[in-house]
């Protein structure tokens, strides 16, 4: 059987990690082996840090919702249940953008769900 050699993909393979792994620090940008240990565990801390963000931006405004809510006399779980009762469909993250810059309009938002409670 003849003997495969592969240069060109197995080039073209190796440069697009060590391309990838520039800027580690130490031989994880110049050694193949080690530059690609570093690309997988890279690629895997991306993944999971793209799931991590949006748990954090959701507890960010959960928090900034009942701030605003307890200065209005509410807690977070009975604004949210007093809207829902109400049928007012609105997200976290708009919720939580009312309160910080329309505080008017979040009392109003307040005031509807303390009257949907009773």
């Amino acid at each position: 059987m003849a003997r495969v050699k592969g240069s060109t993909p197995t080039r073209n393979r190796r440069k697009k990690i060590l391309k990838l792994a520039s800027g580690y620090f130490g031989s994880k940008h110049l050694l193949y082996r080690t530059a690609h240990e570093q690309v997988m565990h890279s690629l895997k801390y991306a993944y999971i840090g793209r799931k991590q963000l949006k748990r954090d931006m959701r507890k960010l405004w959960i928090a900034r919702i009942n701030a605003a809510a307890r200065m209005n006399g509410l807690s977070y779980s009975k604004l949210m249940h007093g809207l829902k009762v109400a049928n007012i469909l609105i997200n976290r993250k708009m919720l939580s953008e009312i309160a910080i810059h329309d505080e008017k309009s979040f009392t109003e938002l307040c005031a509807v769900a303390k009257n949907n409670l009773k």
